[in-house]
């Protein structure tokens, strides 16, 4: 097994097709395979083995694709790396991974000191590295025969986005990404005929694997950008014709206001929102405005991507559906025994697309499994027809006066106020509660809000001990990963730092 196979046969069947649309530039299948295969020839040139790790540090592009394809055609592991990651942090991952070769960008190869540190990094091909692009590919020959590899080899390792801590290196075997990969494809209906549009970083495990692997795996075609600016993005859509539009739920914030969105995205039959779960009120307000349903699944990098889904037949709002394939679902107690339906209780999953492990950490690795099930951190509960709904994250359950409050119940209601954007619900350390519950919010443009308003609101909706405390209110930003989570420890942490961190009540 090699799931860069789905290169080679697509290219086989559809050589003229595209695979990959960037703003000027189309590149068929045909094209990709034979670049692909030029850069398995020319790392296989350069003593790499079977087995052996090359990174991968760059924006969306083709170079990204034609690399990651060519490492993992020539029987390596592709680790794959966020393009706007500090020297520091790339130093760190880079130490952990240990690569032979790392592609990258221009400014990187001065951030990483002194090579004799590095030992195991042998080449460096970047603009200011060892050899440019062009230079690596120099001379290779056209033809490569993909490397057959064990479906439990790895084949990608991806560092996780740090939400909760140091990023960890999730091990993806073959068989993982190739089930996850099938799994995404077939219960989103994908066909050679869709044009899925990636904007968010191929580093990370949805744009890697439940767009790009899935996209190449149905014949279809990707429409790759650097990130998300609104007005190419409207460009883009209609201009390109794009089928599937994948967003994060801050996008589909800003979109849903447009007054001509729904004639924008005429060319689109399908949206998906990745990253975390989405407000019950925007699904809704997106359906009103658009016409479409904002499909969810839940995954993580560990899963790699996919693992349930809200379905095409029977699609129910606030949940993030059911098992996919053969994966399973189980809302366990604290001590790893099952819970009956509708208890409250930690998700957890097995099957053939949960990762092999967190590379060079085997006590982590071990915590994070109970016997053959991983876990997830996340809390849930399941319905008397097996739809699963998230409740919170575990890290982020906020104990207070001796209850437990999970803020995305809190943040649903918030969302209920016209004039609320975007918002987090956390707790701070307080020496008489144990913790408090604090909100912050990011209003609309050209809206005010009262913290007394919020507060009446939540009232007469929640109970008085999930009521937040503290209302800090503004159109700042959040702290995101890149991949479009809110950074919720970094909010915690600007929260304490403000000066004598006054309540704003």
């Amino acid at each position: 097994m090699n799931i860069a196979c789905n290169l080679v046969f697509t290219a086989r069947f559809h050589p003229d097709r595209p695979v990959l649309l960037e703003e000027n530039a189309v590149c068929t299948y045909s094209e990709l395979n034979a670049e692909s295969d030029r850069a398995a020839a020319a790392l296989a040139a350069r003593g790499f083995r079977p087995g052996d790790r090359a990174a991968i540090c760059l924006p969306n592009g083709r170079m990204w694709v034609a690399a990651y394809y060519g490492i993992i055609k020539a029987g390596g592991t592709a680790v794959t790396l966020f393009a706007g990651m500090p020297a520091g942090e790339l130093k760190v991952v880079l130490d952990d991974s240990q690569p032979k070769i790392l592609f990258t960008t221009g400014d990187k190869p001065a951030g990483l000191g002194d090579r004799k540190d590095r030992p195991y990094l042998e080449t460096i091909v970047a603009p200011n590295g060892d050899l440019t692009w062009d230079a690596f590919m120099e001379g290779a020959p056209k033809g490569f025969e993909t490397v057959e590899r064990d479906r439990d080899d790895i084949a990608a390792i991806l560092y996780t986005g740090g939400t909760t801590g140091a990023p960890k290196g999730v091990m993806l075997s073959h068989e993982n990404i190739m089930t996850s990969a099938q799994n995404g494809a077939m219960y989103e209906r994908s066909t050679e005929n869709d044009r899925a549009l990636c904007f968010l970083p191929l580093h990370h495990v949805f744009g890697q694997v439940h767009i790009l692997n899935a996209a190449i795996f149905s014949a279809g075609s990707v429409v790759l950008m650097n990130g998300f600016l609104l007005d190419k993005v409207m460009d883009a859509v209609p201009r390109l014709k794009v089928t599937k539009f994948y967003a994060v739920p801050t996008v589909y914030m800003r979109l849903v206001t447009l007054p001509d969105i729904r004639q924008r995205l005429a060319s689109v039959r399908y949206c998906f929102s990745a990253a975390a779960s989405m407000a019950r009120e925007l699904v809704r307000a997106w359906n009103e405005a658009t016409g479409l349903n904002i499909f969810e699944a839940y995954g993580l990098t560990e899963s790699s991507a996919i693992a349930t889904y809200n379905h095409y037949y029977r699609h129910k709002i606030g949940s993030v559906g059911t098992p996919v394939g053969s994966i399973e679902a189980a809302i366990l107690d604290t001590s790893g025994q099952p819970l009956e339906t509708g208890r409250e209780g930690e998700i957890c999953l097995r099957g053939p697309s949960i990762m092999k492990g967190y590379f060079n950490r085997p006590q982590e690795t071990r915590a994070a499994f109970w016997g053959p099930w991983f876990r997830s951190g996340d809390i849930g509960l399941m319905d008397e027809e097996g739809y699963l709904f998230i409740v919170d994250r575990l890290k982020d359950m906020i104990i207070t006066g001796g209850e437990n409050v999970y803020p995305r119940e809190v943040e649903e209601q918030l969302y209920l106020l016209d004039e609320v954007e975007e918002c987090a619900v956390v707790g701070l350390p307080d020496p008489e509660y144990g913790e408090r519950v604090v909100a912050m919010i990011r209003t609309r443009p050209g809206t005010e809000l009262a913290a007394d308003k919020v507060k009446k609101h939540l009232k007469e909706r929640l109970s008085g001990y999930k009521v937040p405390k503290d209302y800090h209110i503004s159109r700042d930003e959040f702290p995101r990963s890149p991949a479009g989570k809110i950074l919720k420890r970094e909010i915690r942490k600007q929260l304490a730092s403000e000066p004598g961190a006054e309540a704003k009540r």
